[in-house]
This record gives structure tokens, sequence and C-alpha cells, in this order.
């Protein structure tokens, strides 16, 4: 019985480290999820101003005449 009790206490222990290290890793990527959002956000907005350059440059070239 008490040999019992002591396994069950070693394997409670496991698992609440685990759960704890999967807390944390869980965390780590909400953090890594938000950096590459916020990144693809800033790449979205660089890809529409150098578009709207591109068609500006675009407008200024006169067009041919055959």
């Amino acid at each position: 019985m008490e040999a019992e009790l002591k396994s069950l206490e070693d394997k409670l222990g496991q698992f609440v480290k685990l759960c704890q290290q999967l807390r944390a890793e869980n965390h780590q990527l909400r953090q890594d999820v938000a950096t590459a959002l916020n990144a693809k956000h800033q790449l979205e907005d660089k890809i529409g101003g150098a578009t709207t350059r591109l068609e500006a440059l675009l407008q200024q070239i006169p067009e041919e005449t055959a």
C-alpha cells in the first residue's frame, strides 16, 4: 500500500511538472504567434506602400502609340 501511494505521488508530481512545462510552452507559442502576426501586418503595409508607389510610377510612363 505504501509503495502504491509513493508511486502515485511520483506520477502526480511528474504530471504537475509536465503541465507546468506545457503551460510555459503554450505561453511562449502564443507570444511567437503574436510576434509573427505583427511582422505579417508590417510586411503587408510595406507591400501596400510599394504597390501604391509602383502604380504611381506606372501612371507616369507615357503610353506607346502604334
